[in-house]
């Protein structure tokens, strides 16, 4: 049986980029200058993990059944911008003046890692397109190998229910992350994008 440290040092190492040093910093500074912020960090992890769901419209974390975006009738239902994550929406919401909707795919086709349409939920994206409202997908996946066959598999399902597939346009660095890429880059890759072929 683990101590409380061990547990609490290996429970922190299941955060992307945290090893077993960078882990053990981190439980040692909370227990040694930061119990308050520690007892708020785990009561707000407990309540994220119990209360955060999915949209049932769009996939992206939501704490209803249908997010805030999805609700708004202020956005353009003719569009609908296709991301890999949560991160990629949020970089593409605070650095372009997009006004449509989104659908969050949580990752993007894999079959190594057992990742196919299904996981993605594509049946729901194409129920969606089937609907008849949406006329352009944005297929905004990350410029990296699996973001590219995801992209294709996406317009072909765009255009299977008669709506024009696009992509952001390059200047998106290959192999690159959107979240990670600069404000004005972005909404220029956005802005320019085009007609997938």
């Amino acid at each position: 049986m683990s101590s409380l440290l061990e547990q609490l040092i290996d429970a922190l190492r299941v955060l992307p980029g945290v090893g077993q040093k960078s882990a053990q910093r981190m439980a040692y500074h909370v227990l040694e200058r930061g119990r308050e912020g520690g007892a708020r960090l785990a009561t707000a992890l407990a309540e994220a993990v119990e209360k955060i769901g999915h949209c049932q419209r769009c996939r992206d974390f939501s704490e209803t059944p249908v997010c805030p975006t999805c609700s708004s009738a202020a956005r353009d239902a003719q569009t609908l911008c296709v991301v890999e994550t949560p991160a990629d929406r949020l970089a593409i919401e605070q650095a372009t003046g997009f006004r449509g909707f989104y659908f969050v795919l949580q990752g993007r086709l894999s079959p190594l890692d057992g990742i196919g349409p299904h996981e993605l939920g594509l049946d729901l994206l194409g129920a969606r397109l089937a609907e008849g409202e949406v006329q352009e997908l944005i297929i905004a996946t990350n410029p990296t190998v699996e973001g590219e066959a995801t992209s294709h598999y996406l317009a072909q399902i765009a255009r299977q229910h008669g709506v024009r597939p696009s992509r952001p346009a390059h200047g998106l660095p290959l192999g690159g992350e959107l979240e990670y890429v600069d404000r004005g880059t972005l909404s220029h890759a956005f802005g320019s994008r085009s007609e997938v072929a």
